[in-house]
This record gives structure tokens, C-alpha cells and sequence, in this order.
């Protein structure tokens, strides 16, 4: 039998292995593990009365040899905890305006309990107020996926890019992809940190961040019994582990899928959410599961204590919850994007230099280089933090390339 125990720090649950037998005192020691509030501090009732300041008409469970039984307890009933102040080992500290005593002395009603929950409400406005992608980064992407892959399993990207500091626009120039392996219903990234670097350094030089994650959705992934969904239980608790790593409020998320007609002719659509504030502070306190079972639906996010959403207690979240529209559109970005793209199965091979820059041969040398996955290749020949920065100052400036990195170039093509 599941019992709620409701205290005014929140609602834990209980797990009472034989109800049949279990007394007032086997409660009171599942409660001092779980909740870690001492046996001796704790005042138990069926009563709600009990967490209002004037405690005093609440009936206690006083007898530890009780029977549970005997109080017509039912699975997911509510049993109300009071203790004193600090009792509880994790207790965060009170605001600072009371002292401990002062809070629990303070006049509460039950609504000033439940706000003390978590709640978890829809956000209604982005914090990004549009993204906008390049379009031949995104035309490049969403190609590879529909023609390469089929939209059979999932591929990922990070977005980099630039945030407008007045309007709050986010503008996605290039999209690296790490290593990964993805199937129809998980794409895993095989981060490697020492790329991941050089991509950054990149980034820097150009004037740029990382800005957001790209994923496609497979046209077979996993279904729900209990209706059409967004995004996935995964693909939300990856986009919020990402968007918390991000460090920028302006993070978008987005997902490109192949929309098949009635027709049977498929259209590929982009879209772009921002995971919500709440859901990525219920990450970052662990409130999230990351543990994902393969029976579980995925249109729901379970929770690892209990939360309020829809008006309502619950262990599970609908992931609609999380998600915040981002207004989309695309633009001409400052680079091209022609040259060979990383971590596509087989290594990008020198030869494929020496092409791009033969078949650029009327272009000045920094047009032909101002490739964000050509400088990847190049970049993991030259010092991080003085070759790197001065070439992509060349291709942000699109001024003359010194001619030691030319030939460097050159010679790496004709290798």
C-alpha cells in the first residue's frame, strides 16, 4: 500500500510492504528513512488540521502499536506529518525575513500549504523570441536525414550561433554533429571532448556560441496508448540535460520530422521549443527521472517525488507541460556550407579538401575556407589558442589569410 505523506515541506511516498499487519509504529520508522524526520518528533494524523497553526483539534495517531488497519488507510491515502523545525535533515533553511520558529508560527491556510508544493504550469512565453536558421545549414541536415537515413533512426546537432542581446533572436549559422548512434526512438551522443573544444574555439573566433540542439524524430518511433505527443519522455530529459549544460536562457530546442499526407507524400517540418523554466529546475534538483523503462509512456515525464500539475497530485507529468513555442524562420548566414560534414560514418578523408578548395580556385582563399566543417578539419592541426583564433578572425572579417596558413592549407589538401 501506497500512503501520501503530506508535511508542510511537501508530499513524500510511502511504501507499506504488509498493510495487513503494519502498525502506527512501522509508519513512523518507514517515515524516519524516507523523510529522515526522527520517530520522536513526529506527529502523525489523518486530519489536515494538523499542518495549520492551530494543530490543536487534530486528532494524533498517538498509539504506535495501532493497527493501520484499524483506520481505514486505502492506497495513495494521505497521512499528515508535523515536526518541529530543523527536525528533518533536508530541510532547506526558512526565508530569511523569519526565524525557524516564526515560520511555523506564521498563520497559514491550507492554500498557503499547497503553494509551498511544486507546481508545475504551463510557461506561456519563450524566453528566446524567435530562432532562425541558415538555410543551407538546415537544408544540409534535414537532406542527410531523408536521404541517408530515411528518417528511420534519430540524428542529433548542437546549434551554434548568435543571440541578438536586445531582441532576445537567436541566429543559428552552422550545426555540428557529434559522434552518436541513434535508433528510432533514442539518439545517444558519443561526446568527444577534445572535438567539442575545437569546436568551441571555432565558435569563439567567429563570434559565435553554442546556441541550441537539433534531433530529428524516426517515422517509426515508439507510439502511445494514450494519445498523439510532441516530444518523447527521452527527448525531454535529454533537451532539458542539455538546455541546463547550455548556460544561456535563450537555449532553443528543435525538432525536425517528415510529416507523411493522406497522399503518401511526406513534407519535412522544423519546429522549435524551449524546454520550460520549472522543467529544468525539476532537473537540476532531481525532482526529474532519468531512468526510463522501456513500458513507460512516453507522452508522460514521471517525477521522483510528487508534484501538482493540472490542479492535481501526480508522479507523472505530460511532457506538453514542458514545452514552450519558439517563433522559427531562416536566414543567409555568413559561411557556406559545401565542404564534407563530420561524424557521417566514414572519416572525412583529405582528399575531399583538396576538391573543395579546386572547385573554389576563383574565390579568394578566405571564401573558400569560410566553412565551419571545413575549419573543424583543419583546426585539429593547429594550436587551439593561437592558430584557431587568428584563421577564424580571418574567415569572421573576411580579410586576407596569412600566407603561413595558406600554405599549411595547401599542403594539408595535397597530402
Amino acid at each position: 500500500m501506497i500512503l501520501r505523506i503530506r508535511s508542510r515541506d511537501g508530499t513524500d511516498r510511502i511504501t507499506v510492504p504488509d498493510p495487513a499487519t503494519a502498525t502506527v509504529g512501522d509508519l513512523q520508522r518507514l517515515i524516519a528513512a524516507r523523510v529522515t524526520v526522527p520517530v520522536p518528533l513526529q506527529r502523525l494524523s489523518l486530519d489536515p488540521a494538523l499542518l495549520l497553526p492551530s494543530s490543536a483539534s487534530a486528532a494524533l495517531l498517538a498509539d504506535p502499536a495501532a493497527p493501520l488497519s484499524s483506520l481505514r488507510l486505502s492506497n495513495g491515502s494521505f497521512v499528515y506529518l508535523s515536526y518541529p523545525p530543523d527536525a528533518r535533515s533536508s530541510q532547506p533553511p526558512p526565508p530569511k525575513a523569519l526565524s525557524a520558529a516564526g515560520s511555523f508560527g506564521k498563520k497559514m491556510t491550507m492554500d498557503d500549504l499547497i503553494a509551498r508544493q511544486i507546481r508545475v504550469t504551463r510557461q506561456e512565453a519563450p524566453l528566446c523570441a524567435a530562432a532562425s536558421f541558415d538555410r543551407d545549414s538546415a537544408n544540409a541536415f534535414q537532406l542527410h536525414v531523408a536521404e541517408s537515413l530515411a528518417f528511420a533512426t534519430k540524428r542529433a546537432g548542437f546549434l551554434y550561433g548568435r543571440v541578438d542581446a536586445d531582441t532576445k533572436e537567436v541566429f543559428v549559422d552552422f550545426i555540428y554533429e557529434p559522434p552518436q548512434v541513434g535508433t528510432e526512438d533514442v539518439v545517444q551522443l558519443m561526446r568527444d571532448a577534445q572535438e567539442e573544444a575545437r569546436v568551441d574555439a571555432i565558435a569563439h573566433g567567429l563570434g559565435m556560441r553554442r546556441v541550441g540542439l537539433v534531433f530529428t524524430q524516426a517515422v517509426g518511433r515508439k507510439t502511445s496508448d494514450t494519445g498523439e505527443y510532441t516530444m518523447s519522455n527521452r527527448e525531454v530529459l535529454q533537451a532539458t540535460e542539455l538546455q541546463a549544460e547550455g548556460g544561456i536562457p535563450e537555449w532553443v530546442t528543435a525538432i525536425v520530422k517528415l510529416e507523411v499526407g493522406d497522399d503518401g507524400s511526406g513534407d519535412v517540418h522544423f519546429e522549435a521549443f524551449q524546454m520550460s523554466e520549472i522543467c529544468v529546475k525539476l532537473f537540476k534538483d532531481g525532482v526529474l527521472e532519468t531512468e526510463i523503462g522501456d513500458k513507460d509512456d512516453p507522452r508522460l515525464s514521471k517525477m521522483r517525488k510528487e508534484v501538482v500539475a493540472g490542479g492535481k497530485d501526480t508522479m507523472e507529468v505530460d511532457n506538453d507541460f514542458f514545452l514552450v513555442p519558439v517563433k522559427i524562420s531562416d536566414h543567409q548566414g555568413p559561411l557556406s556550407t559545401g565542404f564534407p560534414i563530420e561524424n557521417r560514418g566514414n572519416p572525412v578523408a583529405m582528399s575531399a579538401l583538396k576538391s573543395h578548395l579546386d572547385r573554389a580556385k576563383h574565390l579568394p582563399f578566405v571564401k573558400r575556407i569560410s566553412d565551419f566543417h571545413l575549419l573543424l578539419l583543419v583546426a585539429a592541426f593547429l594550436d587551439i589558442k593561437a592558430d584557431v583564433p587568428a584563421l577564424t578572425a580571418c574567415v569572421k572579417n573576411q580579410s586576407v589569410v596569412p600566407e603561413g596558413y595558406q600554405l599549411l592549407i595547401e599542403s594539408l589538401a595535397g597530402a
